[in-house]
């Protein structure tokens, strides 16, 4: 039966999560080089548009259609058919279909654009859209159907309640895949063209979060406030972690380092938000601030050259969060849920382990064999000449100031 209040929160959810992609491409694009804004950016608002095609004439079906059990869906549900207005969405009845399937394609639309923060400045537009478009179909279609759309994981018990593995785990090791294939950028300068601009899409994007997790649960009850609580608590104590080790370092504290490890908590927490207890909230954010950190660090020193730390950031934070869901997750909490390792179910830990682990190698193999053969089709990487002069001008004939202006 049709609930107004769940079916409001859920359209609201939805806007939330479709805000975080604009936010995405001003996150990226205050950190990229002055040459480089608006090559970022239209990465992020092209998704927005080719996402949503793609999504509507077969992606909502091979991701919640068919295939139970299995690695993909079917066409059953192509170009929306056999969904009209008074369809409701079969796993709660409590929303009609549409508004599930706009919500669903707010993820879909954001995971690939995580993506482009690790070849900023390298990689042509042309190779971008095919990427944007395969990618989707082999690795974020398949993941989303068998977690999250009755497929083979789901059955096998794993769980990712807002987007760890289906989201997080795949974009930030497609992302290390990414760098391997295309290389180092000529100019390595990475200083942020505008920390401001760094403040407000990262202010957005965890406003944004709040319909990421809390709308996943999508209807209006506790869970949905717990993934709420959650969400925020864990992002809080990871910016600190982050700030007090970046400080300890560094010896002074820096606003892009607070502003990273705020986004290095709210994906930690995405698996976990509504499976955990309150109290280990500031556990998986204390954990996110630091091992993210780390592993920031550990790219830095082994120099793989992912321009805004997705790896760091969205890849690890997403296998570490849903690792952690293997431990803290409680069925007293969630009864839709399991119990975790410390709750004596050490076999759902392995689940969890073994199915992020799985999906981050499947995603970094696709990723790293699909630009090779795009790169027969188009080239990938910019010349030498095109990355010098900077995106902005040598593809897109723009800029993203008038520095003549008053």
């Amino acid at each position: 039966m049709l609930e107004t209040g769940s079916t409001g929160f859920m359209l609201l959810a939805a806007s939330l999560v479709m805000l975080m992609t604009p936010a995405l491409a001003l996150f990226y694009g205050g950190l990229a080089t002055k040459r480089n804004i608006l090559g970022i950016m239209i990465q992020s608002f092209a998704s927005l548009g080719w996402t949503t095609v793609l999504w509507f004439i077969f992606g909502y079906s091979l991701c919640f259609s068919g295939g139970a059990g299995g690695i993909m869906g079917n066409f059953e549900k192509a170009f929306m058919n056999g969904v009209s207005i008074d369809s409701m969405y079969a796993g709660n009845g409590k929303i009609p279909e549409i508004v599930f399937f706009v919500y669903q394609m707010m993820f879909a639309i954001i995971t690939p654009a995580l993506i482009t923060g690790a070849f900023a400045n390298r990689v042509t537009f042309k190779s971008y859209m095919i990427f944007l478009t395969v990618w989707q179909v082999f690795v974020y279609y398949p993941f989303v159907h068998m977690i999250w759309g009755g497929g083979l994981l789901q059955v096998w018990g794993v769980l990712d309640f807002a987007g760890g593995i289906v989201v997080h785990a795949t974009a930030g090791f497609a992302a290390l895949a990414s760098v391997f294939y295309v290389g180092a950028r000529v100019d390595k300068n990475s200083t942020p063209n505008s920390i401001p601009l760094v403040a407000i899409g990262s202010g957005l994007l965890w406003f944004g979060w709040y319909g990421f997790n809390a709308g996943s649960q999508l209807c209006v009850d506790k869970v949905t406030a717990l993934a709420f609580f959650n969400t925020d608590i864990a992002a809080s104590f990871a910016t600190v972690a982050w700030v007090v080790i970046e400080w300890s370092r560094e010896k002074k504290p820096k606003f892009v380092g607070l502003l990273t490890g705020s986004i290095a908590g709210l994906a930690t927490i995405t698996p976990c938000a509504g499976y955990i207890p309150m109290w280990a909230a500031p556990i998986i954010g204390t954990a996110a601030g630091i091992v993210c950190y780390l592993a920031v660090m550990l790219k830095n020193r082994m120099k793989w050259d992912d321009a805004l730390d997705v790896w760091g950031v969205h890849g690890v934070g997403g296998v570490l969060g849903s690792i952690l869901l293997g431990v803290f997750a409680s069925k007293a909490i969630n009864p839709a849920g399991a119990d975790g390792w410390i709750f004596g179910n050490s076999s759902f830990f392995m689940k969890q382990f073994i199915a992020v682990v799985i999906a981050s190698a499947y995603a970094f193999i696709f990723t790293y064999l699909m630009l090779a053969i795009i790169n027969m089709i188009t080239p990938v990487r910019v010349s030498e000449e095109a990355e010098r002069l900077g995106l902005d001008a040598s593809l897109h004939d723009e800029k993203a100031y008038d520095e003549g202006a008053l």
